[in-house]
């Protein structure tokens, strides 16, 4: 007899099915699992043996063969110990086999025959609702794919034992209710930084459009404070969003509890991260910080001092929205619509162009190092400001008025003006203008006769890249946006020019 138990194995952020075939028949006793196993997949044979043998269940002297069809897709991970075990167990009699054929199983086994938390529920849940089956995973894991839907059956149990009281019916499981971590408090708010009004201005527009920003400035001048206080000034994540991006952070195992949060994230790695860090890879493909920030911030602080190889990896994720992992034997894409935000010194000592203050190598210093930065990673930047240091006058006198309460208000209006823009053009998928198309943004932001004469000067003067013509169109479009016009004007050109003339000044050695 083969008993057969459905299983996913995961591709990106999505699970494909998998077939656990388990036939116990004559021969040499012993278990044996084939189909391409990974070596947390094969050692669980000692812990399905263990966990069966302390929940009562004696393993019969025959051979047990193991099948995960099909058999040339690779099998990774620990979840793949609880289908085993059912199967085993619908073999042997000790459970009927129809109770999980309508249930994708996934879930680790501890020794003891409880069962662990194991990445990607969420994502399971959703490949199951996707087959009209149910799921089965371990109840650390529950709360998590019960975001999947009202509509789909979840068994959680704790062990193998409750599992079986439950299919015999002396134990009912209720089905497990999603959880959801508690909004942060005293998030870091605009109103603690003194002077820095351009600043917080580019900030609010960046945070209006999901335009990419980069903040130059000499060392303790606030460009750091300012990033930590962008989320405070962002829309939550809408039910679509929170979903793509709880599953990516599920594949990865960062969902704490199985809780999930509407903050949209904000990743901060290291600049000593390695290429497979910042855009994913590895042994098993795993996503990296860019599609860890899906739909939220990737925050580069010393910009310069990421390798250079690393940081033109993400030219690719900026422009698609994804980063796709190739290997030999399969290739795996990750979400990644990131909103990028990074910051640098002008110079390595950090203080070059500052009253009072010189280089001791002189224009070479800022040249080389503002070089390790590509043009073509420079020209996916919208808006490039200074943030000069900050004088004993601004931290002297009291903070201006103006909270991130207020600023996150007017960005709210200006990306549901956005929204229902695109929407009503037939691109409902399209919320903020930086994810705008080309050939729709230059119909979005056409300009008023006055802006057209202003943008071909400027265009032919800082010799624009199609890019860079099309970027400026797009931060137009937002401070319109902000404004509450309908067409684009020749203020708002200009200021989005303006936000452009620091990463010029950058490209050009000294």
């Amino acid at each position: 007899m083969v008993a057969r138990v459905a299983t996913v194995a995961f591709q990106g952020i999505e699970g494909v099915p998998v077939d656990v075939q388990v036939m116990v028949g004559p021969g040499k006793m012993g278990m044996h699992i084939v189909g391409l196993p990974d070596k947390a997949v094969a050692e669980s044979r000692e812990r399905v043996q263990a966990a069966l043998h302390a929940s009562g269940l004696a393993m019969p002297p025959k051979k047990i063969t193991v099948n995960l069809a099909p058999a040339d897709l690779p099998k990774e991970g620990s979840h793949f110990d609880l289908p085993i075990a059912l199967g085993l167990m619908a073999a042997l009699g000790a459970i009927p086999a129809d109770a999980i054929a309508d249930h994708v199983v996934i879930g680790e086994l501890n020794l003891d025959g409880t069962l662990a938390a194991v990445a990607g529920a969420l994502p399971a849940a959703v490949g199951a609702n996707a087959m009209g089956k149910g799921l089965i995973c371990p109840a650390d894991s529950g709360a998590e794919a019960a975001w999947a839907g009202a509509g789909i059956d979840i068994i959680a149990p704790r062990s193998l034992i409750a599992l079986a009281n439950h299919f015999r019916g002396t134990q009912v499981i209720s089905r497990p209710q999603p959880a959801i971590r508690a909004p942060a408090a005293g998030l870091p708010d605009l109103a603690d930084i003194k002077g820095q009004e351009s600043a917080k201005r580019a900030l609010e527009v960046a945070a209006a459009g999901g335009h990419n920003l980069l903040m130059v400035g000499p060392p303790g001048s606030g460009k750091s404070m300012l990033a930590a206080r962008l989320p405070s000034i962002l829309p939550p994540l809408s039910a679509m969003e929170l979903l793509e991006v709880s599953m990516i952070h599920s594949i990865a195992g960062k969902l704490s509890g199985g809780k999930l949060s509407d903050r949209r994230p904000f990743r901060t790695p290291h600049h000593s991260a390695t290429m497979a860090a910042l855009v994913g890879g590895g042994y098993k493909a795993r996503p990296g910080e860019a599609s860890l920030a899906h739909h939220g911030i990737l925050f580069l602080d010393e910009f310069p001092e990421f390798s250079p190889q690393v940081l033109d990896a993400l030219r690719q994720p900026l422009e698609t929205g994804e980063c796709v992992i190739a290997r030999a034997n399969h290739r795996v894409a990750y979400p990644a619509a990131i909103q990028l935000v990074a910051a640098m010194n002008p110079c390595r000592c950090g203080m070059a162009g500052e009253p009072g203050h010189a280089c001791a190598r002189g224009p070479r210093c800022a040249a080389d190092y503002q070089a390790r930065i590509s043009a073509p990673l420079m020209d996916r930047i919208d808006i490039r400001i200074d943030v000069p240091a900050v004088s004993a006058a601004d931290l002297i006198r009291p903070a201006p008025a103006g909270n991130s309460a207020e600023i996150a208000a007017r960005v709210a209006a200006a990306r549901q003006r956005q929204s229902r823009r695109y929407e009503s053009l037939g691109h409902p998928d399209i919320h903020t203008n930086a994810q705008c198309p080309t050939a729709l943004i230059e119909a979005c932001a056409e300009p008023d006769h006055a802006g057209l004469a202003l943008l071909q000067e400027a265009a032919e003067t800082m010799k624009f890249s199609a890019r860079g013509y099309h970027r400026v169109l797009k931060v137009a479009r937002t401070l319109a946006d902000l404004n509450g016009e309908e067409r684009v004007g020749r203020i708002h050109l200009a200021e989005a020019i303006s936000y452009r003339m620091v990463g010029e000044r950058l490209a050009v050695p000294a």
